[in-house]
């Protein structure tokens, strides 16, 4: 792995469940704060084997931030805005990746080898919180979009669904083994579409 991948990387993990705590404090429930999972730092996010399969597998995990729905007042509702902070989160910081890619290429290209390294984190931050977002959205359990679907859907239906999420994490892994056992990815077929598509919207094209 680059070197220069590593701060994106866990900037965007961390920010990610940083997210996730702060919208569930704000809606009533202070049990991640409590654990002290309001913070930016690492240390309180990082899952020691998520994060070394992270680096030496290239997929990975940080600690789920862990919420009490009894402390919320539209528990349903209310998870629904706390799954939703992380993925929106990555695309926050995605597009200032992006926006600052575009304002700064005129200098960063003739900055020398700072210039240029500046420049590939931006662009590893761009990537990394997109393909993040969009993957957490998708409607698999344990993934956050899984709590969004459970929240927009009228509530016989989500009650439906809940009923066959216990299936998630299987299709979740031949998703993700699908590189190993066929060559090709499938769940790459999933997001490659929408990764690409924000990352030329976030940088105004200058990536394609």
């Amino acid at each position: 792995m680059d070197p220069l991948a590593i701060p994106p990387i866990l900037f965007a993990l961390c920010f990610h469940e940083f997210s996730h705590a702060y919208v569930a404090y704000r809606l009533g429930d202070p049990t991640a704060a409590y654990r002290g999972r309001l913070t930016l730092n690492p240390l309180r996010h990082l899952d020691p084997i998520g994060t070394l399969l992270l680096f030496f597998v290239g997929f990975g995990w940080a600690k789920p931030v862990p919420v009490d729905a009894t402390n919320l007042k539209e528990p349903r509702r209310d998870m629904m805005w706390i799954a939703s902070a992380g993925p929106l989160s990555n695309l926050a910081v995605a597009l200032a990746s992006g926006l600052l890619l575009r304002l700064l290429f005129p200098l960063l290209s003739g900055g020398g080898s700072l210039g240029v390294s500046v420049f590939k984190m931006l662009e590893y931050s761009l990537w990394i919180n997109l393909v993040l977002a969009f993957f957490n959205l998708i409607p698999l359990r344990p993934l956050d979009g899984s709590s969004v679907l459970r929240g927009v859907l009228p509530l016989q239906q989500a009650y439906s669904w809940s009923r066959i999420e216990g299936y998630g994490p299987m299709i979740l892994i031949a998703l993700i083994g699908s590189q190993y056992l066929f060559g090709f990815s499938l769940l790459w077929t999933i997001i490659g579409l929408p990764v690409r598509m924000f990352s030329s919207l976030f940088t105004l094209g200058l990536l394609g």
